[in-house]
């Protein structure tokens, strides 16, 4: 300590915190970007170091997530680099077939380690009588998703969709870039790659769009989610055996919201701070409780994820080309690995498979009911409706076995729910809970506002003075400060 300041104190904030990961929505990283971006704009025309500065960035921004694993993207970078340099001048396919399983074993074989050594070895234990004990195994932050963005590149490439990059700190940048980085959106090598070398030019519009995304983000993730998680929804699915159905029913409608709102909620503020940074991404989130079938919700739910499925293994398994049964296969079957994608647990693997009956049997229905459409649009206005209300209720059921943290905790609740309702007593509930019950209600309202309403806010925002924008989030930050939980929750999706 110098003239009463704490250096030591300072130097600890820079260094990675096991407890505190850096995240969107953190005092720390905002006063970052800050600067980050000041400096960005110093390298306007000067692209290789504006590339090399944000890698840097973004490693660091890593760092400070999982420590010593950047070492792991740095390692998947390079690998996958390669691979696809030498896919592409390989002399037959055979060759280039080999390479693409290596890259694709080297990621999935990283995944596995990290994700389901414990799984498999509980699954041994069990089943040859021994004593499990779990290997304290660390799961670096976002290795989900830049895993499977780096596999669909060099994937591109062995189809011959892409031509790989020269430059490997061109493929560092676009694996490496941090408003994506840790939680998606899963952006594709053939939308990004062109942009990185183009001048670096930020619209009044895109300007105007990115600080609404980003306002909307920080309003969804860290008023409505934060708030009704620690308020209410952790503690009816901490022990649902404690509460009445109807409480753990409308525990449920508040966890549908604050699952939305928490992940559309980042990937708004990855998209509002990529547009700053002069670059697009594509929509991962459209109003997915709006949806009147189950096939609409994963047209609008996780967009990048449910997209990379069906590119990447539902279309590999045969989609829907090899008959109709085989077609209701491929889709269990790809549900089923996207809900262990999610997590080595048996209640994901069930989230996983009643999403893939549901779609399954809507796709079976198609062929009987021509109102049934994937997208739901030609429905007439009362089934429509009807569709909404059971589309949600389908979604918010499987909800139960992916927030449960185990299988019993969500029959317990599934029980509660249809054997001790007591609707006698839910404007008790409502007012016991006042606060979370307006939020989930302004929550649910933003959700299904109209489209065209939501433009004219973004446009209000775009024809702003700049200085009403830099004072709109300054006036978001101060709100939450003053109304957020003692420590700052990470994003759901940190953890997969």
């Amino acid at each position: 300590m110098i003239f009463g300041f704490d250096f030591d104190k300072l130097l600890r904030l820079f260094l990675y915190d096991s407890n505190s990961p850096m995240i969107f929505n953190s005092g720390f990283f905002l006063f970052l970007f800050l600067i980050f971006l000041w400096i960005y704009t110093k390298f306007r025309k000067k692209d290789n170091r504006r590339i090399i500065y944000v890698i840097l960035f973004s490693y660091y921004f890593y760092y400070k997530s999982s420590g010593i694993y950047f070492l792991i993207m740095a390692f998947v970078t390079t690998w996958d680099f390669f691979a696809a340099k030498a896919m592409h001048i390989a002399e037959n396919r055979s060759k280039r077939k080999l390479l693409m399983i290596l890259s694709i074993m080297a990621n999935l074989g990283m995944l596995c380690y990290f994700k389901y050594t414990n799984f498999f070895y509980e699954m041994y234990c069990n089943l040859s009588g021994h004593n499990f004990s779990s290997f304290d195994i660390f799961l670096p932050v976002g290795i989900s998703f830049f895993t499977f963005q780096s596999m669909s590149y060099t994937i591109d490439v062995y189809r011959k969709q892409l031509i790989p990059l020269n430059k490997i700190q061109d493929f560092a940048f676009y694996i490496s870039f941090f408003p994506q980085l840790v939680a998606g959106p899963i952006v594709r090598a053939k939308d990004f790659i062109p942009q990185i070398h183009k001048p670096l030019f930020v619209s009044n519009e895109m300007l105007g769009k990115g600080i609404f995304l980003i306002i909307a983000g920080l309003f969804k993730k860290a008023v409505i989610s934060d708030y009704i998680s620690v308020n209410f929804v952790d503690r009816i699915f901490d022990n649902p055996n404690l509460y009445s159905g109807v409480e753990n029913l409308l525990g449920l409608y508040g966890y549908a919201l604050q699952i939305y709102c928490d992940f559309s909620g980042y990937s708004d503020m990855a998209i509002g701070i990529a547009l700053l940074l002069g670059f697009h991404f594509n929509l991962n989130f459209d109003s997915p409780y709006q949806s009147a079938t189950i096939t609409e919700f994963w047209r609008r739910w996780h967009i990048s994820l449910s997209s990379w499925l069906r590119d990447y293994l539902y279309i590999s398994l045969g989609g829907n080309r090899k008959g109709r049964i085989r077609t209701y296969i491929n889709l269990i079957i790809t549900m089923l690995l996207g809900g262990l994608w999610h997590g080595p647990y048996l209640r994901m693997i069930c989230w996983g498979a009643i999403h893939g009956v549901g779609l399954a049997v809507h796709k079976l229905l198609m062929g009987f009911f021509s109102t049934l459409k994937p997208s739901g649009n030609k429905m007439k206005p009362l089934w429509r409706i009807s569709g909404i209300v059971f589309t949600f209720h389908f979604v918010c059921f499987s909800w139960i076995f992916f927030r449960a943290e185990t299988f019993e905790t969500a029959m317990n609740m599934i029980s509660q729910i249809f054997t001790f309702f007591h609707p006698e007593i839910i404007m008790d509930v409502l007012k016991g809970y006042t606060m979370v019950f307006v939020l989930m209600t302004v929550g649910f309202i933003l959700h299904f506002i109209p489209k065209s309403l939501e433009n004219k806010f973004i446009n209000y925002t775009i024809g702003m003075p700049l200085i009403w924008k830099a004072a709109a989030i300054t006036a978001i930050i101060v709100f939450i400060m003053q109304i957020k939980s003692s420590e700052i929750l990470a994003f759901i999706y940190f953890q997969f």
